[in-house]
């Protein structure tokens, strides 16, 4: 079909989305999310507990950095998930992929939650550990270009920012009830009940949330922007060579402003954590209870900036949230040695920083690719800086921090996690209300 007797965009997008699918559509992009999300942020709070249970008892330092290298390997696979589950989702649609990886997740999750530890099998407890989160890590490669590409598409031109961040609602709020359920185990069992059976709690729990979120994603209709490519025989044969031969420029650009969300992101929701228990002397109740706070400011904040990018543009709220992190980051761990009121405020402001950041950059990196390769050009871009920059987190500060001798080294972090991005955001063009399907869409 040539661009000449293509159906008008609008005519075709308009016809095929209506609220009721837009409800049930926000629903199955923040679902899948708050069980992936869930399941990791479960996994980064009890680290210390399942390194005790995992791995040998001699050496507690080497079982917390064995635990944080599953966690980091774990992301490492994210990238070839990507390559699978991205392309696939251009080829066959988003629901389809959707529905696959929570249903993936879910089973993995499960089976870490009866998982016997390292006192019963051995070296076999570890090593099937690792395969597990392997096979999660797989899975997830595929999740957030499947749901960021499902709610942009969904969600009105003029209401997109607003409506994308409800994916990091999902994510603050799988990271929120993950903290809250350490918190209830923190407080309610002893270090051995913890030890002994209190851990698989958080990970049998996602289990059946998995099942309702897969429910949910098999019950919807695809979006009105893939739906329009089909109707119009341009389904994409072959998404990936087409992303690396037209969208080179858009796959660097998105990649640069996921470093700048990932660094902090785990940092301040999951890293923090044990530094705080390890590096300042808090309780591990009162570091829950902190990464529980933030969790909850960034609920309120994160719609309120998707909001804002609606109304003044991607550009400025997202180049803003990197100069403030560029420039407070040191100061703020400056402030955490001062004591726990200082943790808390510099903690707080970290978190504000970050509410920006997600609040705009996935709608800001889906509104720069075409929708024929859209799904494919998100997961590559997401997952390659996660095994990067995300999951090499807790690694990399645990070494870093014991090689230089100064807890101060996250700071310096966040600041070149924040050059990155500032300097991918300054390359690009402002494309608030800009049409997702374009013409150029339907003359494949």
């Amino acid at each position: 079909m040539t661009r000449s007797d293509s159906p008008p965009v609008e005519e075709l997008t308009a016809a095929l989305a209506d609220p009721a699918t837009l409800r049930r559509s926000v629903a199955a992009g923040a679902v899948g999310v708050f069980v992936h999300w869930f399941d990791w942020a479960a996994y980064a709070y009890l680290a210390s507990t399942i390194a005790a249970v995992f791995f040998p008892a001699e050496n507690s330092t080497a079982g917390l950095l064995a635990v944080f290298g599953v966690f980091a390997v774990s992301f490492g696979i994210r990238p070839i998930g990507a390559l699978v589950f991205g392309p696939l989702g251009d080829r066959v649609g988003r629901k389809r992929t959707l529905s696959v990886v929570i249903f993936m997740m879910s089973g993995a999750t499960l089976v870490i939650g009866l998982l016997p530890g390292y006192s019963t099998l051995g070296i076999a407890a570890p090593v099937l550990l690792v395969v597990l989160r392997l096979l999660q890590g797989f899975a997830a490669g595929g999740e957030f270009g499947s749901a960021a590409s499902f709610l942009a598409e969904y969600a009105p031109r003029r209401r997109r920012g607003f409506g994308v961040s409800w994916l990091e609602v999902g994510s603050l709020l799988g990271f929120l009830a993950g903290s809250f359920v350490f918190l209830l185990l923190s407080l309610g069992l002893s270090d051995a009940q913890l030890t002994s059976w209190g851990w698989r709690i958080p990970f049998l729990i996602a289990a059946p949330l998995g099942i309702i979120g897969f429910v949910i994603r098999n019950k919807i209709e695809d979006t009105p922007e893939y739906r329009a490519l089909e109707a119009t025989d341009n389904v994409p044969r072959s998404p990936v060579r087409e992303l690396f031969r037209h969208n080179k420029k858009q796959l660097l650009q998105a990649a640069g402003l996921m470093t700048m969300m990932h660094v902090p992101f785990y940092a301040v929701l999951t890293y923090l954590v044990t530094y705080e228990t390890d590096h300042l002397g808090h309780s591990a109740g009162s570091a829950a209870l902190l990464s529980t706070v933030i969790s909850l400011v960034g609920l309120v904040l994160v719609p309120g900036f998707g909001r804002l990018s609606d109304r003044v543009g991607r550009r400025p709220v997202l180049i803003g949230a990197g100069v403030a992190l560029f420039v407070l980051a040191t100061p703020a761990f400056l402030l955490m040695r001062t004591g726990l009121a200082g943790t808390w405020v510099a903690a707080l402001a970290l978190g504000v920083i970050l509410a920006a950041i997600l609040g705009t950059y996935a709608v800001w990196s889906a509104e720069i690719f075409p929708t024929r390769t859209r799904q494919g050009g998100l997961s590559i871009a997401y997952n390659l800086t996660a095994a990067l920059f995300a999951g090499t987190v807790p690694y990399v500060m645990t070494v870093l921090i014991s090689a230089t001798g100064t807890t101060l080294v996250p700071g310096p972090y966040l600041m070149v996690a924040a050059v990155i991005g500032l300097v991918a955001a300054f390359s690009m063009r402002e494309t608030v209300g800009t049409p997702l399907l374009r013409a150029e869409d339907l003359d494949g």
